[in-house]
Order: structure tokens, then sequence, then C-alpha cells
């Protein structure tokens, strides 16, 4: 088996990422690699080990984590695990391998090969997330995360990011644009309803507003990010905005219909130019105020 086999399982094509120029195994030794290697690993309890409180990653798609636990089952660990020693001797921090270290656990093993290394909360982040960004284990918005906390945190340049995790400084100033979009890009990025490529795309609308707004359109003709790009450059001279506009008022005017029929009375539901708006609904006497109003708070609170 191929000593990288146990953390390369199928990924979403909208996550995965290109690996270093370097390989995974000169950051991490492989089991049976050196006379030298064999030396420096050790086996240790499982429950000895804590999980690394600076991994970028934040979930573990746990089809694969089954998948890799049957591996272990019938291989063992190929690759040991990267921990630090806590100032108790006997407990350890895992710095890279939290996949392989729960894997083990769920196929039962007690025992775990490691490598234990002297690591400041610096060095833990950035090995975790060299490893993760090796086998393109972290999502966009996780590494565009791990790299401003290097930053924020650590005092680390772009260029010195970049130099660490084998990335081009420009690859590393485009994920860290990916933070910058609103909450709406994030979610659909996550759930990968839309790419990397898609969201860098629609950053190049000028307002949050605009690039939530063309990214329901987006979602919705489902777009590749060659046709995105076509309608930002359209949308900035005004031609996409415009058959935007006209979804967004289809919208309301559905919106606008379910509230008459449900308060039955006339409403109207407006919008301004920053995303907000007013709902307006019409009363012609105290009998109606009071129906509409048990309609949406309910008849005890009127």
């Amino acid at each position: 088996m191929d000593n990288k086999g146990q953390d390369n399982a199928p990924r979403s094509t909208v996550h995965r990422r290109g690996g270093l120029g370097r390989g995974l195994d000169s950051l991490i030794p492989t089991l049976g690699s050196s006379d030298r290697v064999k030396a420096a690993t050790v086996e240790v309890p499982i429950d000895s080990i804590s999980p690394n409180p600076y991994q970028p990653r934040t979930t573990i798609d746990q089809s694969k984590l089954d998948v890799l636990a049957q591996s272990i089952r019938t291989h063992g660990v190929i690759q040991p695990l990267i921990v630090t020693a806590t100032e108790d001797d006997r407990r350890y921090t895992l710095i890279a391998g939290e996949r392989r270290w729960r894997a083990a656990r769920l196929a039962g093993l007690t025992e775990v090969p490691v490598v234990i290394k002297e690591a400041a909360t610096q060095t833990m982040l950035e090995l975790a997330l060299v490893e993760n960004v090796v086998r393109a284990d972290l999502s966009p918005l996780e590494e565009a995360t791990a790299y401003r906390q290097l930053i924020d945190e650590f005092g680390l340049t772009q260029a010195s990011v970049a130099e660490r995790v084998g990335r081009s400084r420009v690859s590393v100033t485009n994920t860290l644009r990916l933070l910058a979009a609103p909450e709406e890009v994030h979610l659909a990025l996550e759930e990968g309803k839309i790419s990397e490529g898609h969201a860098r795309a629609l950053l190049g609308l000028p307002t949050a507003v605009d690039q939530v707004a063309m990214l329901k359109t987006v979602i919705e003709r489902s777009w590749n990010v060659r046709q995105t790009e076509d309608a930002v450059r359209r949308w900035i001279t005004g031609e996409a905005k415009r058959e935007v506009s006209t979804v967004r008022n289809i919208v309301d005017e559905h919106l606008q219909e379910n509230l008459q029929r449900v308060l039955t009375t006339k409403v109207a539901v407006r919008r301004d130019a920053q995303g907000g708006g007013a709902i307006t609904i019409q009363f012609f006497s105290e009998e109606q105020l009071r129906s509409i109003s048990e309609r949406l708070i309910g008849e005890q609170d009127w």
C-alpha cells in the first residue's frame, strides 16, 4: 500500500486544491522509510493523546473515517502521528495526523506509533496546516482562516505563509480574500453549492448586496466559473444587474401575493438600494386591524 494511502480518500472536487511542490515525506516521517526514522518512532497509548487545539480543519467526513479505520484494522497505522509532549510526560498533544488518530480509535487500537517533537504554538498550527494542505484536506475557508491566524497571531507576512505551505504569494492572497465574502457566500461554499472560483468571481462585485444577489442567480442557473465571471463583468456595466433585478421583482411579487392571501388585505413589498426595504400592510377598520394582528402575533397578545 502507498504510504500516503490512509489519508488519500476521494474528496469533493469543489474543495480539492493543489498540493505542495515538496512531498509529504519531507515533513512527516513514514514507518519503515529508514533506520533513523524507526529509531525516532515510539508506541504510546492512544488515550494519552489529545487533539491539536490549533487544527485548522473543522470537519471530518465520517464515511471516509470509517474507510480509513478499516484500512488500519488490516494494515495498521503506516504513517506515525506527530505529537508534542505536555508538561506531564505521559501525555501528548497531537500536531499532525488527527484523522489517523481518530480512525485508529475506531479500529480499536490501544497504542499508535508517534514521532515526538518539541513544538511551540505557532509550529503546531504550521505543521497541522501544512499536512492538511499537502493532502488537500481543508476547505478553502478553513485554509484561509489558518492563513489569517498565522498572520494576525504570529506576525507572519503573506510571503512567509506562502513559503511555509509551498504556495505562491498570489495563491495565499486569493485564498485570504475569501474571508471578505458575505456569510451567504461562505455558506454556499461550505455546502458545495459553489466553488472557490465562483466565490472569487463574486468578490469582484462592489457590494455585499450585489454579491448575494448574484450568488442566488449563480446557484439557480447552475453557472460554471467562466459564466459567473462573465456575468460579473456584465453586472458592473449594468446589464446583468438589470437581469437579477427582474428576478428579484418576480420573487417580491410572489411574496406580496402570499402575504395578501394570508392577511386578507393589501400588502406592498418595497426594497431600497442597500438591500433593505419595507413591508406595508393596509387596514381599513379597527376590526380588520385586530384580525391582522391576531394572524401575526396571536389573539392572546392583542
